[in-house]
């Protein structure tokens, strides 16, 4: 088997230019592939370690709106401090705190920015402020004491939403009230959280007019419930607090599992789509192997005739033919498999950069590499099947005559 190895090799170096165009076709599909799903597995791996963070245990209650949390204007959609209080009662529910998010005009300077602005409370963070959305990575984070002030969004005071940034001690104005910077929040890798201004729920419900509105409620689930189950019971609660029914709620109740669960099947569709896509390349990178092969039979008749008068047999030749095919496809893929990494690092280094988002991670795992190696070899092999057996079945005599 080895000699076939070697043979096979010396009969692809014989024809370089060939074998490299027929090789072009493999590699650029798997070099696709590789890529598309590499960057994939980092997003995969990034939302996975940001639900961790978030924990297992949360519950997530707010509107059914088309637009982010708070975009509700209809009061029939609203959530309410009722809601809250039924929150709390439902058993298994260890507490509830709501949040009040709005989009409103912030002025620094002289610029004036569309952001959000969401106002917590004390209870609130004393419970969910381990979670990444909140972790200050410069100043501190908000008091209760502290009425006019507010922790940012990264983009604030270490990225360019401002011609000159943010410093924390400066104000910022929101409705014409002043509110001095005390912190700022670690970059989550998208504007909306990295434009974020977080004060006091109550000065922000006062200074919006807001009486009695809960834009999100979470909920963190007692020890030894099931977060799925008490989600249930959520449901069951709010719908009859607010009188409606089954399948006709004006709000949804999602636990952290539940999320990710979500996303990870809307990525796995699109992430498949891209892939069928890179696939069609290898299709044609397979029937540009066949024709290869093909040819190479017609070229090499006489050779082959040689070969079986001094007794090879028709299994030497399909063997040596089939493993021809291969080593195309497996040095294809190869090739691809480098120029897919290259390409998901190159992806990930310019959103790191010069995008500052960290969602964007080329990982590339042992079976990734094995996979794409494997598949490009098979590939090779398949697509010369055909063209071995037809010259595993030439007769030696057909095969010295030939001209």
């Amino acid at each position: 088997m080895r000699d076939f190895f070697f043979l096979a090799f010396n009969n692809l170096r014989r024809r370089k230019l060939r074998a490299w165009l027929t090789i072009l076709g493999i590699f650029i599909g798997i070099a696709a592939v590789v890529a598309l799903i590499s960057l994939g597995q980092g997003l995969q791996k990034y939302i996975d370690e940001q639900f961790e963070q978030v924990g297992g245990d949360k519950i997530i209650i707010q509107t059914k709106t088309l637009g982010p949390p708070g975009s509700a204007t209809n009061p029939a959609l609203i959530l309410t401090s009722d809601d809250l209080e039924a929150i709390k009662e439902v058993r298994g529910v260890e507490d509830a705190e709501g949040v009040l998010i709005k989009s409103a005009p912030v002025k620094f300077k002289d610029e004036v920015e569309i952001v959000m602005v969401a106002g917590i409370s004390e209870d609130y963070l004393n419970i969910f402020g381990d979670i990444e959305a909140l972790k200050v990575i410069a100043g501190r984070q908000l008091r209760e004491e502290d009425k006019f002030k507010a922790v940012v969004g990264y983009n604030h005071v270490f990225s360019d939403l401002w011609q000159k940034k943010a410093e924390i001690g400066n104000s910022l104005e929101i409705e014409g009230e002043e509110f001095k910077i005390t912190g700022v929040i670690k970059k989550q890798g998208n504007p909306f959280d990295d434009n974020s201004v977080w004060t006091q729920k109550q000065v922000l419900a006062d200074l919006l007019k807001i009486e009695d509105e809960e834009s999100q409620i979470i909920a963190k689930t007692k020890s030894g419930f099931n977060p799925e189950k008490v989600a249930d019971e959520i449901k069951r609660k709010l719908r009859k607090e607010r009188n409606e029914k089954e399948a006709q709620e004006t709000f949804s109740v999602q636990t952290a599992s539940g999320l990710l669960e979500t996303f990870t099947n809307i990525f796995a569709v699109v992430q498949a789509v891209f892939v069928g896509i890179a696939a069609i390349s290898l299709l044609v990178g397979g029937i540009g192997i066949a024709n290869t092969m093909y040819t190479s039979v017609l070229e090499r008749t006489r050779e082959i005739g040689t070969m079986k008068a001094v007794g090879a047999r028709n299994s030497d030749v399909f063997a040596i033919f089939l493993i021809e095919s291969g080593l195309l496809g497996l040095v294809g893929g190869a090739i691809g498999i480098l120029l897919g990494i290259g390409i998901g690092k190159s992806v990930e280094y310019v959103a790191t950069i010069y995008l500052g988002s960290p969602l964007v991670k080329a990982v590339f795992p042992w079976y990734l590499i094995l996979g794409a190696l494997l598949f490009s070899f098979i590939v090779g092999s398949f697509s010369g099947l055909l063209p071995a057996y037809q010259a595993s079945r030439l007769k030696p005599v057909d095969a010295l005559r030939y001209e």
